[in-house]
């Protein structure tokens, strides 16, 4: 299997001799041999890293580089919530210690390594993929989407960490309020939208943990493709509405028969488009089976999923065009919001 490693990238290194010494400080029974840390080319926000003393692995997570957005990249927030979920829900990696910014400049937790294939825009080299092969990738993210809504959050802190009640009506303000301080150009039908999400927020009757980020390329899978073996990116996580993150899986779950500009709006479109895997309805209705949830105002949770991966990707389109990213790649990211503004429009004129 391919390494998910690389050198370390200029600028972002860490102090081996540091680290090394706040673990041996905080960790058991580790190891003789000397720290080496590599980094991890997947993720485009926080920095991962791979430790490894001897036979020993885990995984350092930390911030981006430069200013971060208040409570935005909150490493002692996720740690705790690893903390309170991974032993309710295996693919969550178990978190081992936090620390804030005095030992490296910037907070940073340490959590379980997994190991797994990781699929994106295609699939590793010697696998080819079959129907039968995409079928069960797709059974396997339900189930572990209904699971996860499954657990009892009563039973952990994280009832007194979230405020589920009113968490929609929150939810549709705070994202329409980032995409007016985000705003550069009028886009058609954005007022309609934002309108018709506020006369129409649904709010689900029971609440659940909801990882709010919950896509293909943030899971892993066994060699086989036949089993979840881990799920990251746990910074959005919360108590809130199911279906709103039922919601957000869909914005990023992209078909075949979808336009140009949907599929490769974020650049090369995601292996879901591959022969065998389900369409977003197949998808949902098998929630819906597993979960029991009724989906009837489903319509509304995916206009505001798209509304919300519109408003991501205008964010990113304000920096490039205020010249605080160079990166060419952002250039054009206006078409694509606009064309998620018209398919939210779109979705809020379908029936259930």
């Amino acid at each position: 299997m391919a390494s998910d490693t690389i050198p370390i990238r200029h600028g972002e290194e860490l102090d081996t001799a540091v680290i090394e010494k706040y673990l041996r400080e905080h960790l058991l029974n580790l190891p003789e041999d000397n720290l080496t840390i590599e980094q991890f080319s997947f993720g485009k926000s926080n920095l991962t890293y791979q430790l490894k003393i001897g036979e020993w692995e885990a995984v350092l997570r930390r911030p981006p580089l430069g200013p971060v957005a208040p409570k935005a990249h909150d490493m002692e927030r996720e740690y705790k919530i690893l903390k309170e979920i991974s032993p309710h829900f295996a693919a969550a990696p178990k978190p081992y210690l936090f620390a804030d910014e005095t030992v490296i400049g910037s907070p940073f937790f340490v959590m379980e390594r997994k190991h797994g294939i990781v699929l994106d825009t295609d699939f590793p080299e010697g696998i080819t993929p079959t129907e039968e092969m995409c079928r069960t990738l797709s059974v396997t993210m339900v189930e572990h989407l209904a699971e996860l809504h499954s657990i009892d959050y009563k039973k952990t802190k994280l009832a007194e960490m979230t405020k589920p009640a009113g968490f929609m009506e929150r939810q549709v303000i705070g994202w329409i309020r980032r995409y007016e301080r985000a705003e550069t150009d009028i886009v058609d039908g954005v007022e309609q939208l934002k309108q018709w999400m506020m006369k129409n927020v649904s709010e689900s009757e029971t609440p659940a943990i909801i990882h709010y980020d919950y896509k293909l390329n943030n899971s892993m899978f066994n060699k086989e493709l036949t089993q979840m073996v881990g799920l990251f990116d746990w910074e959005m996580t919360t108590v809130g509405d199911p279906l709103a993150d039922l919601g957000v899986a869909m914005s990023y779950w992209i078909e075949p028969d979808d336009s140009d500009l949907l599929k490769r709006g974020m650049g090369k479109p995601p292996v879901t488009v591959a022969p065998g895997f389900m369409t977003r309805e197949e998808f949902m209705d098998l929630y819906a089976n597993k979960s029991g949830r009724n989906l009837d105002n489903m319509n509304f949770y995916q206009t505001f999923a798209y509304f919300k991966l519109a408003v991501i990707c205008q964010q990113i389109y304000y920096r490039w065009k205020k010249g605080q990213t160079k990166d060419s790649r952002f250039a054009h990211l206006d078409q694509f919001v606009s064309s998620l503004i018209q398919y939210s429009l779109y979705t809020a004129g379908k029936k259930g």
